[in-house]
Formats: C-alpha cells, structure tokens, sequence
C-alpha cells in the first residue's frame, strides 16, 4: 500500500498578523478621520444655515408697481421677512398677492444675500362699465374692481349691460365688452380721438353699437356688423362737416338697406316739428340738407 505524502503544517507567524494589523489600522484612521471631519462641518453648516440666520430673508424687493404699494403686498404676503429663503412657499405667496385686484401676474425669484425678488404684473384700466355702479374693466374686457375715486381714471365708459344679466351670463356676456373695448382701440387708431373723444359705448346684442363722442356727446350710431368700414366711412364725413364748419348731432351709419348711406342731423338745425336730417353717401361728400 501506497503511503500518502507527509504534508508541513506551516504555523502563521503572530508577529506577521500584528504588523498587518497596524499597517491596516494606520491607513484607515486617516479616511475615517476625514468622514468625521466631513460629518462634522455638514452638522455645523446644517446648524449655522438651516436653523441660522444665513439663509434668513432679509428683504421681499417688488417691481413692476405702479397702482399698489408695496406695504399693501406685504399685508398680504404670507411669507415674511426672517423665514427661511428655501422653505418660503412662493406658490401660496404668489396666489396670495394675486387676489389684489390691481394684480394680474406675479413672478418670484429666490436671490442671494437672502431675498425674494417679486415682479409683479399690473392690469391696466381700458374701460369703465355701468353694472348698476361703476366699475372697471381690463384689457381682456374682464371686470376686475369696482370704481373709486382715487382711482383717477378718465375712461370711455360701456353701457348696456344690466348687473343681474351679468351675473347670470357673464361668461356669454364678458365677449361683448371685449369688441366695446376693441372698438375704442379702432377709435383711436384711426385718429377718430383728435376729431372727437370717445364717451361712451352703448352695447346691445340686438341693435347693436352706438357711440357718444366729443364735448357735445354727439351719437354715432354704428349697429352690427362690418364696423371697420363703418369708422372709415365716419372719418369722411366728420372731415367733410369739419370743412363746411357744421357740427353734427347725430350720425347714423346703421342703414340695413342702403349700408353705404349716412344719415346726418346737424346741431343748431332742429326746426319747430324737429327739422328732418341731412342725408349723405358716404363719398368723401359732405351731407345734403333738406
């Protein structure tokens, strides 16, 4: 029978694993010398600028304002000086400042040193409307306040809306104050405002438009439909009168059957049964009297 190989038992060397040891344990010292360090200023800087005053905010800076004040914003902010600028909610604090009636848009912007710059959007006053009260419309023809004196406004003024009507269909109804509100764009678009200031705009879903104009508040009766050439064909005609030196009372451009007629009555020319109206097509020549 074959004997097996005699096999060396080979001990470890305890002064060998020793040295292994503090080999090991000299280079880990330093790298856990290091995340404590790390640890350390990351609690410090946590300390310091999340429940600090680093990131405190100093200041809430506004642009953009013209009709509100900066201490009536503040008022409604509900984020204030001293929070902290990364935990300022500037969702709630835009909705916030959107519910004054002067603001349209809000745009906020976290800034360092700790502050928050907010730019806000202002409507603009393009009209007034008579709703059982005064009140003011936007650009948009949207009625966003009721009219105060300090608010200062010399608007042309829309009329023909009831307050309950509305309210009841304000969605249907906001469409007709916006073609008012464009209509006084056109007005003054085409030089119309030199000849005469727009007063105001007397709406009616059936009838149609009719206007007031000037010192003498003379009616301009527009009705539906195909209104830019109606306000070039007003321009001729006002040029026209202004040339003969007469001032018109009334001008009606409203003719279904003959669109491309005037009908003029002439201040100063009403006779006792109330005189009849001039009559002019609308050429570039002035109205024909009676």
């Amino acid at each position: 029978m074959a004997r097996g190989r005699n096999r060396r038992r080979i001990d470890k060397d305890p002064a060998a694993e020793r040295a292994k040891l503090r080999r090991a344990a000299a280079l880990a010292l330093p790298s856990l010398a290091a995340v404590a360090s790390v640890a350390l200023v990351a609690l410090a800087s946590w300390r310091f600028g999340w429940k600090g005053e680093l990131l405190r905010i100093r200041e809430l800076r506004f642009e953009g304002l013209s009709r509100v004040s900066a201490g009536e914003l503040r008022e409604l902010s509900p984020v204030r000086e001293g929070d902290h600028l990364l935990f300022a909610d500037v969702d709630a604090l835009t909705a916030a400042l959107q519910r004054h009636p002067w603001v349209a848009a809000v745009e906020v912007r976290r800034t360092l040193p700790p502050a928050l710059e907010i730019a806000v959007t202002e409507r603009r006053g393009a009209a007034l409307v008579d709703l059982d009260g005064l009140y003011l419309l936007d650009e948009h023809g949207r009625v966003f306040k009721r009219a105060t004196p300090g608010d200062g406004l010399d608007l042309p003024l829309v009329t023909g809306v009831a307050r309950e009507d509305f309210v009841e269909r304000q969605a249907e109804l906001e469409p007709l104050l916006a073609g008012a509100l464009a209509l006084a764009d056109r007005w003054v678009e085409r030089g119309l405002a030199q000849r005469a200031v727009l007063s105001e705009i007397h709406v009616d879903p059936d009838w149609g438009v009719t206007l007031y104009a000037g010192d003498e508040g003379t009616e301009v009766r527009l009705g539906s439909g195909d209104i830019p050439a109606k306000l070039e064909r007003l321009e001729r005609v006002l040029a026209a009168l202004a040339a003969e030196g007469n001032k018109p009372e009334t001008i009606h451009l409203d003719n279904r059957r003959r669109p491309d007629w005037v009908t003029v009555r002439l201040a100063g020319r009403r006779g006792p049964a109330g005189g009849r109206p001039a009559v002019a097509k609308a050429d570039g020549r002035g109205p024909r009297g009676p």
